[in-house]
């Protein structure tokens, strides 16, 4: 078998349905499902076995360990020569697994990773959202499928060839989350396996479906880059710290604005500036107004956990043993 396909699922039986339908069009069919049911109390079994005649889908239930552990487990039972991960908000574009099969057959890699978009049913929110993740001016657009010499393949789209995945010993198992994918792929390119983006293999990624859940979620990544960043300093950039320099200089600006008013003239820019590229891209004027709360939103949450992440220092205790047992003896 070429593909194993693992899902981990908490509570998203109807997003699970879409990513399952979506993966009965496909024009290559050489793959396995298999769908790890991450201590839910909505589960999916029922969904599932509405698909047993349609896939050739395993479905396995555990106790709630959040989704490092869930992929871990679900590669346990794979038979694929390449593992490949997708959220549960995902729905695969019909020709995804030829798209990949074809580009691996002519150019074979160790792991390769794929952008992700938004669908044109897509509600207004997740457009605005997807915009915000993938923009230029948002600073997404390596999210966005532009071409890198060494890629970073992320877990909503990803693919790993299974002997490397087990070799390195999968997600790294620690309190942090999310971040896990993030170790995962630094660790592939340090041990010196091949990687690559695969422009053509997006998928459509719903997210997050409330302006609250998005905020968390940015923030958690803000948290988990500046906990990376110290167990791989290699790893920083310094256009990390923007979303930071973000938040310090629009207080800033609000603040100065109170005092001389053309202040806020360079925020009002920066609104625009979003706004009009999100109209030319989503050509939508409900589209284009939501991207600039949400581009807003990506740099504070982002930012600011960034910020929060500085004084707690090592909560998760990875500083110095880092997230692999052969870090920590070298550390030791």
């Amino acid at each position: 078998m070429k593909f194993s396909l693992i899902v981990p699922v908490f509570n998203r039986p109807d997003e699970i349905k879409e990513l399952l339908e979506s993966l009965t069009k496909q024009t290559f069919t050489d793959f396995e499902v298999i769908i790890v049911e991450d201590g839910s109390e909505l589960d999916c079994r029922s969904v599932v076995e509405q698909y047993k005649d349609k896939l050739d889908i395993k479905y396995f239930y555990k106790e709630n360990e959040r989704p490092a552990i869930a992929r871990n487990y679900g590669v346990r039972h794979a038979q694929g020569q390449y593992v490949v991960f997708v959220d549960s908000d995902v729905i695969v574009p019909e020709k995804y697994f030829e798209i990949v099969n074809r580009d691996l057959e002519k150019d074979p890699v160790d792991a390769y990773g794929g952008p992700d978009a938004a669908a044109p049913d897509f509600n207004n929110l997740q457009k605005a959202i997807s915009y915000s993740m993938t923009a230029f001016l948002t600073s997404g657009k390596i999210r966005s499928g532009q071409k890198i010499d060494r890629y970073y393949p992320r877990s909503f789209n990803m693919g790993v060839r299974r002997e490397v995945f087990n070799e390195i010993g999968g997600f790294p198992v620690t309190q942090m989350w999310p971040g896990e994918d993030m170790v995962f792929a630094i660790e592939i390119i340090r041990r010196g396996y091949s990687t690559k983006l695969i422009p053509e293999a997006y998928v459509y990624h719903k997210r997050r479906n409330t302006i609250k859940s998005f905020f968390r979620q940015v923030l958690r990544f803000g948290k988990t880059r500046y906990i990376i960043s110290q167990v791989y300093p290699e790893t920083f950039k310094i256009f990390y710290l923007f979303p930071s320099f973000f938040v310090i200089g629009t207080v800033g600006l609000i603040g100065l604005s109170f005092w001389q008013w053309w202040f806020s003239l360079f925020i009002i820019g920066y609104a625009l500036m979003v706004g009009v590229d999100s109209l030319v891209k989503n050509k939508s004027l409900a589209v284009a107004g939501l991207s600039i709360i949400t581009a807003f939103v990506q740099h504070f949450g982002y930012g600011l956990g960034f910020i929060i992440a500085i004084f707690e220092g090592d909560k998760y205790g990875v500083f110095k043993k880092g997230f692999y047992p052969q870090q920590q003896n070298n550390n030791s």
